[in-house]
C-alpha cells in the first residue's frame, strides 16, 4: 500500500522456530526530500501517550514505537515510576535525553558488546545509521568543575550529578537516586541532595530529589553520594553554568536519534542474539546507505505469538533490506500506525499484544509533504 510520496506499507508472514509470526512494515525513502523522520513524544521526558495520539499531534503519515521505558517500580515501593525511555534520544535536532547506567536498563538482556548508549538515527544529511550518543557535559561553580552524569534520565551513576531540563516534565526526580549501574533493583541512595539554578544563580537547595515541573531558564541538578557531596558546597546566590551535549563521534550530527539496541551491523546479525526466547518485537533499520528505512512491529493477536526470537528478528530485518537494524520495545508496546490517503488521522495496523495501545514515551515518526 502507498501511504504517501516515498512511504510504502505491507503486512505479510514468516516462519519462526516456535510458530508462524505476522509482520506490519513500514518502508520510507529518504532519497524523496518530501519524506524525514522525527522523534514522536508527549511533550516531557517524563510522560507518556498511545502512538497514535503521538502520531496525530504532529500529523505524522506513520509511527512505530521506540525505545524501553521505567514502565514500573515494584522493586522501589513507594517510588514513582516515571515512564522515561532508556536511552539517548534527539528530537528535531535538539538532545532530549541522555542514557542510563546499563545495568539500569528494561528490557532483555544486551548483547555483548552494545550499550544504553546505542542508537539509531537520520542525520543532517539526511541518512540513517547507527551510533553511540555518549553524554558529555559540565557544572561549572565556585568550589571548582563538576562533570555531569546525567541528563533527563531516571536513573543516574552511583556517585553522580545529573541535570533536569523543562523537558523533563513534571515526574519525581527521585527515581534518578535508586539502584546502581550494576543493579536496577538496589535500594534507593540515602545520600542525596538537589539544587535549583535559575538563570545561572543557585536559587534553592534540597535534600531530597523534588517533583513538579521544572521552569523556563531553569536547570534542576540532583547528585547522589560523591556528586551529593559536591552540591552540598554550592549557596543560595552561587553562579552556576550548567553545559552539556551528546557526542556522536561521527563528522554529521543527527536531526533525529531513539535508543535500542543493535542486532544487525553491516549486514551481519551481531553475536550472542538470543535465539531461544520468542516475543512479539518491533524493530528499526536501513540500508546500506541510509537511505531506505525500514519500520516492523509483529502483530500481537494469539494466532500469531509467540513472535520470534532477537536472533530471528535480525535475520528477518536483513531480509527486508536492513544493513543495520535496532531492537526496539516489545510486547505490548509494539505497535505500528499509519494514515490512510485521505484519512483524517492514523491507525493502529498491527494488535498490540495486551488488546490495546501501550501509553508509551515515544516513537518513530514519518512525514511527508505531498
Amino acid at each position: 500500500m502507498r501511504v504517501a510520496s516515498g512511504v510504502t506499507y505491507r503486512e505479510f508472514s514468516v516462519a519462526g522456530s516456535q510458530g508462524t509470526a505476522r509482520g506490519h512494515l513500514l518502508t520510507v525513502d529518504l532519497r524523496d526530500r518530501r519524506v524525514s523522520l522525527d522523534l514522536l513524544h508527549p511533550g516531557a521526558v517524563g510522560a507518556r501517550a498511545a502512538l497514535s495520539h503521538l502520531a496525530d499531534g504532529r500529523g505524522a503519515v506513520g509511527a512505530v514505537n521506540g525505545d524501553f521505558f521505567n514502565i514500573s517500580e515494584t522493586q522501589h515501593p513507594g517510588v514513582e515510576p516515571t515512564f522515561a525511555a532508556v536511552g539517548p534520544a534527539v528530537a528535531a535536532g535538539r538532545v532530549w535525553k541522555a542514557a542510563v547506567p546499563d545495568g539500569q536498563r528494561f528490557g532483555p538482556a544486551l548483547p555483548p558488546g552494545t550499550t544504553t548508549e546505542d542508537v539509531l538515527g537520520m542525520g543532517a544529511d539526511r541518512r540513517v545509521r547507527l551510533g553511540r550518543l555518549s553524554l558529555r557535559g559540565a557544572v561549572a561553580t565556585r568550589v571548582g568543575r563538576l562533570r555531569l552524569r546525567g541528563l533527563n534520565q531516571y536513573a543516574l551513576p552511583v556517585g553522580g550529578v545529573g541535570a533536569f531540563t523543562p523537558a523533563w516534565g513534571s515526574v519525581s526526580r527521585v527515581r534518578a537516586v535508586c539502584g546502581t549501574d550494576t543493579d536496577r533493583a538496589a535500594p534507593c541512595s540515602t545520600d542525596t541532595h538537589e539544587v535549583t539554578v535559575l538563570r545561572g544563580r543557585v536559587a534553592r537547595t534540597a535534600g531530597t530529589p523534588g517533583s513538579g515541573p521544572v521552569a523556563r531558564d531553569t536547570v534542576v541538578l540532583v547528585g547522589r553520594e560523591a556528586g551529593a557531596q559536591a552540591l552540598r558546597a554550592l549557596r543560595i546566590g552561587d553562579r552556576v553554568g550548567v553545559r552539556y551535549g551528546l557526542a556522536a563521534g561521527a563528522p554529521v550530527p543527527y536531526r533525529f536519534a531513539v535508543g535500542g539496541f543493535p542486532v544487525l551491523r553491516n549486514g551481519v546479525p551481531l553475536d550472542g542474539l538470543d535465539d531461544r526466547t520468542a516475543a512479539i518485537r518491533s524493530a528499526a533499520g536501513a540500508d546500506a546507505a541510509g537511505r531506505l528505512v525500514q519500520l516492523l512491529a509483529l502483530d500481537g493477536a494469539v494466532e500469531h505469538r509467540p513472535g520470534l526470537t532477537i536472533a530471528e528478528l535480525a535475520r528477518l530485518m536483513r531480509v527486508l533490506g536492513s544493513d543495520d537494524a535496532i531492537n526496539l520495545d516489545g510486547g505490548g508496546s509494539s505497535t505500528l500506525a499509519l494514515r490512510e490517503p485521505g484519512a483524517a488521522g492514523v491507525t493502529v495496523r498491527n494488535h498490540p499484544s495486551g488488546g490495546v495501545e501501550r501509553l508509551i514515551p515515544e516513537g518513530i515518526g514519518v512525514f511527508a509533504r505531498g
